[in-house]
């Protein structure tokens, strides 16, 4: 959990902390709608180092970025797997016999046990995770000796299936980057005005766009301190004797609950706090509001929007070609 850093805000000095929110809103917006229109893994490729490169222009840490990814690690290779299994159209790629039998089953639970011993006294995690993955496949393709509990299958990888959950993947991967430096170079504030500036029209269809700013500005501010939280409540849990990794289902199921109540609990503190805080400050719904400091547009957000049109264009060209 102390890896999550969407939502969250860090200091820096880079050439997106410079940018108006409006810009940053816009940027964002325009470019994952070019990801969407892409069609091609090498042009899903060429955004992606795209949005490398802005990383390092921006002077974002890129290895804080990678941290945060570890959260949607396990969706990113579910969506890999599934897609590759269930994908059948094209040619067919690989086409392996795999076998259960007796001593199969006795490999898979020791690369198991093995496993989870190994996964107590390491930090590579993720490492493990798909060594253990490895070690199942070359189990069940090579260990084909001994009593036959199922009859023998074919595990068969598609062409269409392994590009399409490579092109899934790295789309995620560069909307959910873009997403996360939208997130690190934007203080809530700035990103709640923005978002006011950039739905003032629709006032005139009675679309209240400052209440509705406010509640995204802070769902995004309280996410990293709701898993801060959490995080807490699990090392003083741990303390006393819990063992989330541990244990039968039943008991799982009895962790979980113990740890959501003082959520619950918690979460409701925080928004009555928040409500006395911004009562405090004279804050009424639906009353115009002045700010010290009025958003600028410079030359930098004229350079950044006209950056972003031109990837959406090119994405816009590169699909009618």
């Amino acid at each position: 959990m102390k890896s999550v850093i969407i939502g969250q805000y860090i200091p820096g000095k880079g050439l997106f902390y410079r940018l108006d929110p409006r810009t940053k809103i816009i940027a964002v917006l325009l470019i994952m709608i070019a990801v969407f229109l892409l069609e091609s893994i090498t042009h899903l490729l060429i955004g992606f180092g795209i949005a490398f490169m802005l990383l390092i222009i921006g002077r974002i840490s890129v290895i804080k970025v990678i941290k945060g990814l570890k959260p949607i690690m396990i969706l990113l290779i579910f969506t890999f797997i599934f897609q590759i299994i269930l994908n059948r159209e094209g040619e067919m790629i690989v086409n392996h016999e795999m076998y259960l039998t007796l001593y199969t089953a006795l490999f898979l639970v020791l690369a198991f046990v093995v496993w989870r011993v190994l996964v107590k006294f390491t930090r590579f995690r993720f490492t493990m995770f798909f060594l253990f993955v490895a070690g199942v496949y070359l189990i069940l393709r090579y260990v084909d000796f001994g009593y036959q509990l199922l009859s023998p299958f074919n595990f068969q990888v598609y062409e269409a299936g392994l590009r399409m959950s490579a092109f899934v993947v790295i789309r995620l991967l560069i909307i959910i980057t873009l997403s996360t430096v939208l997130t690190l170079t934007t203080k809530p504030t700035n990103l709640t005005q923005g978002l006011e500036k950039l739905m003032h029209p629709l006032k005139k269809i009675g679309f209240n766009s400052e209440d509705f700013a406010l509640i995204i500005s802070i769902s995004l501010r309280y996410i990293p301190t709701i898993f801060d939280e959490a995080n807490k409540i699990m090392l003083a849990q741990a303390s006393r004797g819990a063992d989330f990794s541990e244990g039968k289902l039943k008991d799982k199921l009895k962790q979980v609950i113990s740890l959501l109540v003082p959520m619950f609990i918690i979460a409701f503190m925080r928004s009555e706090e928040l409500a006395n805080a911004m009562e405090s400050r004279n804050f009424v719904p639906g009353n115009k509001r002045t700010r010290i400091n009025e958003l600028i547009f410079s030359y930098r957000d004229v350079i950044a929007t006209a950056f972003s049109v031109l990837v959406l264009a090119l994405a816009i060209v590169l699909k009618v070609i």
